[in-house]
């Protein structure tokens, strides 16, 4: 008899739970518009109530949602709960990722990972989200160490290092007809939904929440999600984008809670939770000391501060020289993060950070920043760093300054290579920072960047070659597999010099000079410019190689520039102003910003429209068609409140323009530098150069870049 009452109770449940699936499946069809707000409270308020039993049944996550605000004793959980534990559990400091789930030597549970990125999201202090990774990173290498690198990459939305050339950055198309596939909603209605609140993530969270299942799905781990994502970035040819809804309804079917939300959010190509290499870094540090700590047996919740910054210093320096994780972390496993520098260093075939110059806008202020010491002169090529690698096996890459693998762009270098070393010369490896540029062979003179762009960058065949390049070299950063890095640029120069040799048209050195005044720099300037060069690099002769750092120790100076601001600005385009006139048709303007790495926004910088010619309108707007958004990212920081300065049309943010300026100043319309100094700094009578094409967006010119522009202004 209880069977039967049992077995009744069951079929029962089905049956409404059936008849709720239909009923919410007919509504969905009958409408396409998003449901009034007092509909909204009440789904929101049942959510909200779902989240608070969630928080005290099961797992009993840590969330500082609006939901824990409300009091534990209106809810009915199954399993009994004292109120002194209650307390402990909301009164916690640190991520109770062993309460969560964290088992040693099992798989890590997405879930967990997705619920570290919710506490970061709701967290303003960079330093307690450093904290909470480093928890995190901390729990992890106890359990699964082995997971370490998995889930670094998920957390900075990557599927490797950057000259693997993997990257997601879906649409939002492909994504919107995921979500409906995955939950049976219209596409009206979560295109009506992204209308109003610009989180594709969250609305599939929201969408996921709604739905009955009969089953509970298997549950999604870190590798599983890892591999799937890999295998959308890798899927090519006509069949690649029912392929790609196809794994991420599979993914999204498996979600609980907030896993919808940042499996979006990471196939968009951006979490939004502020997490990049800086403070991945940082927490990577601490972590790895505190886990040496504890297999010492010591206490690692007392580790001088002194050490802390030391293993800061060595992993970041280690990093910028070896851009590999998994290389940097098994190295620290063995032989103690405080030893990295003795152990790991930069080898050919994993390309290292370059080391940039800072402007300068006079020859005096380089005779003061330099008096009494030496300095060379070395001609600024207008092409595209390459940074040159040849292997121990004889394979050869090349490497952008952005780190992106751009070896099948240059098969002509490759095949010449084995010309530029001279004969009994013993060289089976090497790191070698140089300038391609565009060159024309029978004039042999050097092209403008224009022409250099019309080359194909992938699947570049011999015999398709139309734009010739010659290769100028300036630094040797390893030969032999021994870092060079360290010695003094005169030095690295002659030994560059004493190992390679000049094969006129492609491969040259960098003209240089070592001069003393200001006359015979002046004069050495001028021809560089009638040589087709944008200026000037001028080197410390006892300066090393400094990777990743813009540094003093090289200035850089151009003639265009000396009455400007000393330097050009890399600004990304996020949006569009329709053209009126002669431009009808075509856009006449563009909104442009740059990329703050702490916050992981986009900060607004000023409008422009000068500087493009016809052609330049044209082709941009042919560039342009494929990325149209119908709003602005949630990670756009814009004026809200000014509708006249909001561009027509908003993009994606893939473009990057270089700008020259007159000068910078205050503008309450921009963003950028806006939390230093209440109002945006904004440049003045903005002109178009060019498009970097070798520039990604997370390239062009930092927030902080922009403040020391307009802080050494003369006159603020």
């Amino acid at each position: 008899m209880a069977k039967q009452q049992t077995l009744a109770r069951f079929f029962t449940s089905m049956k409404k739970n059936t008849s709720k699936s239909v009923k919410e499946t007919d509504d969905q069809k009958k409408s396409d518009t998003p449901k009034s707000p007092e509909k909204k409270k009440i789904i929101k308020d049942e959510e909200d109530q779902q989240k608070q039993q969630k928080s005290v049944v099961g797992k009993r996550s840590r969330s500082s949602s609006p939901s824990r605000s409300s009091s534990p004793k209106k809810l009915k959980p199954s399993v009994q709960i004292s109120d002194e534990d209650l307390k402990k559990e909301l009164a916690a400091d640190k991520i109770d990722t062993k309460v969560a789930g964290l088992e040693k030597s099992k798989p890590i549970l997405y879930s967990l990972l997705c619920k570290t990125f919710d506490k970061i999201e709701q967290e303003s202090s960079r330093l307690k989200i450093i904290e909470i990774v480093s928890e995190f990173f901390f729990e992890v290498l106890q359990n699964s160490p082995e997971s370490l690198v998995t889930i670094i990459y998920l957390s900075i939305n990557k599927l490797g290092p950057d000259y693997d050339n993997l990257e997601l950055g879906l649409g939002e198309t492909l994504l919107i007809k995921s979500i409906c596939e995955s939950t049976g909603r219209s596409t009206a209605t979560i295109k009506a939904n992204y209308k109003e609140t610009g989180d594709l993530g969250s609305i599939a969270q929201t969408s996921r929440s709604r739905q009955s299942l009969m089953f509970k799905p298997k549950p999604l781990t870190i590798e599983t999600v890892f591999k799937n994502l890999k295998e959308i970035a890798e899927s090519t040819g006509s069949a690649s984008q029912s392929k790609k809804i196809g794994i991420i309804v599979r993914m999204l079917s498996s979600c609980n809670g907030v896993e919808a939300k940042f499996l979006i959010r990471s196939l968009e190509g951006k979490l939004r939770i502020g997490l990049a290499d800086k403070s991945i870094l940082l927490a990577l540090a601490k972590s790895l000391l505190s886990f040496e700590y504890q297999k010492q047996g010591k206490n690692y919740n007392k580790i001088d501060p002194s050490l802390i910054s030391d293993a800061e210093l060595q992993i970041k320096d280690t990093f910028n020289q070896v851009s590999n994780y998994e290389v940097i972390i098994k190295a620290a496993m063995e032989h103690g993060v405080l030893n990295l520098k003795d152990n790991v260093s930069l080898q050919p075939g994993i390309p290292l950070k370059p080391m940039l110059a800072k402007p300068t806008k006079a020859i005096t202020e380089i005779l003061d920043k330099f008096s009494n010491t030496n300095f060379t002169c070395e001609y600024k090529y207008d092409g595209e760093r390459a940074q040159i690698h040849l292997l121990s096996d004889g394979k050869v890459k090349i490497y952008s300054r952005n780190s992106e693998d751009m070896t099948e762009r240059y098969p002509d270098l490759i095949q010449a290579l084995s010309n530029f070393i001279k004969p009994g010369k013993s060289v089976k490896s090497l790191i070698l920072d140089s300038e391609a540029v565009a060159w024309d062979r029978v004039d042999k003179k050097i092209l403008p960047f224009q022409v250099l762009t019309t080359r194909k960058r992938k699947d570049v065949k011999l015999e398709d070659i139309k734009v010739q390049i010659c290769v100028f070299a300036f630094d040797l950063l390893c030969l032999n597999d021994e870092p060079l890095i360290h010695k003094p640029f005169n030095e690295r120069r002659a030994i560059m010099m004493d190992h390679l040799q000049i094969t006129p048209g492609q491969f040259q050195f960098a003209t240089y000079k070592n001069l003393e005044n200001i006359e015979e720099i002046q004069q050495f300037l001028d021809q560089s410019i009638k040589d087709s060069c944008e200026g000037l690099m001028i080197k410390l002769m006892s300066s090393t190689y400094e990777p990743s750092q813009r540094s003093s120790n090289w200035l850089k100076l151009k003639k265009d520039y000396l009455q400007d601001i000393g330097d050009s600005i890399d600004l990304v385009c996020l949006g569009g102003y329709h053209g009126k006139g002669k431009r009808t048709g075509k856009y006449g303007g563009f909104l442009l910003g740059c990329y703050n790495p702490d916050s992981g926004e986009y900060e607004t910088t000023c409008k422009i429209g000068t500087g493009f010619s016809d052609e330049d309108f044209a082709s941009l707007s042919e560039k342009l068609v494929g990325t149209v958004i119908s709003q602005p990212k949630t990670y756009y920081r814009y004026d809200k409140d000014n509708s006249k300065s909001s561009p027509d049309v908003w993009f994606e943010p893939n473009l990057v323009f270089e700008i020259r300026t007159a000068d910078l100043s205050l503008s309450p319309v921009y963003k950028t530098g806006a939390d230093k100094y209440g109002k945006g700094i904004s440049l003045r009578f903005p002109r178009f150069i060019r498009l970097r094409d070798d520039k990604g967006p997370e390239d062009s010119t930092s927030p902080d870049q922009i403040i020391e522009l307009y802080e050494s202004q003369v006159n603020i």
